[in-house]
């Protein structure tokens, strides 16, 4: 067993090849959620340490930082014993008490934290997990006039894709320089990242869709709408428009997360009436002070 360390996430293939032998147990860490999470790091590698375990030139588990506070891990759940590897060198390398985001699925974990004494939030946010099936799919709504659904074509459009994420999100962390460099990582398919345009050509929306060969299954992530342009059915007719390439290149399920608590209902609300329904949701465990 080696543990290699690295400043940023430097081994994504080497934790995208854990996601994807898991995502069968957990549907939990698709390969496209780690490459997203990837793009936002970005320019603050310092920030972002990792360290991934291997066996035989095989992924047995791995842990990303986003410092201060937040861990993302993963631990083959045949090897749970890793889980407090990884849990003692995220304590190590962080300044404080982590908090540490888990699936339901991952029994493993949830056990491994609370043996090391991490509490789990009753309340606050969390993330519930939605699928569903790629077969019968509905036809992807009418726009409004003007508007189109379309896939970026040159340096304006990826422009264009940045800014509207910045403002759905009001959010400056996705830069025109980042979302070019994530279209060069694996699993990047520009087909499947479908962003839709009013008449002048400015783009107001957007779905970006990621594919596990190995799983058949595609995931949204992100999906925005710039505030100008909501209630007008943009996110339904993209996300419907993406689930149909999911279907072309021969995915069987497509799974997106979203804000399962009462703060934040209406994405959820959206996917459900979409189709989608919830398998799991995750949990928010925090760790102890230290003395």
């Amino acid at each position: 067993m080696r543990r290699h360390e690295h400043v940023g996430p430097m081994a994504l293939r080497a934790m995208q090849d854990l996601a994807t032998r898991t995502f069968p147990a957990t549907g939990y860490r698709h390969i496209g959620d780690l490459t997203w999470n990837w793009c936002l790091s970005l320019g603050r590698v310092n920030e972002c340490p990792t360290a991934v375990w291997t066996e035989g030139g095989r992924t047995l588990a791995w842990g990303w930082l986003d410092l201060p506070d937040s861990l993302m891990l993963q631990v083959d759940p045949d090897h749970p014993e890793l889980a407090h590897d990884v849990l003692a060198w995220a304590e190590q390398a962080a300044p404080g008490p982590l908090h540490v985001e888990v699936a339901g699925t991952e029994s493993h974990l949830a056990k491994a934290l609370e043996q090391r004494g991490y509490t789990q939030a009753v309340d606050g946010p969390f993330m519930a997990c939605l699928d569903r099936s790629l077969t019968e799919l509905p036809d992807v709504p009418r726009l409004p006039d003007g508007y189109a659904i379309r896939t970026q074509h040159d340096d304006t459009d990826v422009a264009g894709r940045a800014a509207a994420h910045r403002a759905a999100f009001g959010s400056t962390r996705v830069t025109t320089e980042r979302h070019a460099r994530m279209r060069d990582a694996w699993p990047y398919r520009p087909e499947l990242d479908l962003g839709v345009t009013t008449p002048t050509g400015d783009v107001v929306a957007y779905c970006q869709g990621w594919y596990d060969e190995v799983n058949a299954t595609g995931a949204f992530e992100p999906v925005g709408t710039h505030p100008d342009h909501r209630r007008l059915g943009l996110a339904r007719a993209v996300c419907t428009a993406v689930l149909h390439a999911f279907a072309r290149v021969g995915g069987r399920r497509a799974i997106v997360r979203s804000r399962g608590d009462a703060a934040y209902p209406v994405p959820k609300r959206l996917y459900e009436s979409m189709g989608f329904t919830t398998y799991t949701r995750t949990h928010t465990f925090v760790g102890r002070p230290s003395d």
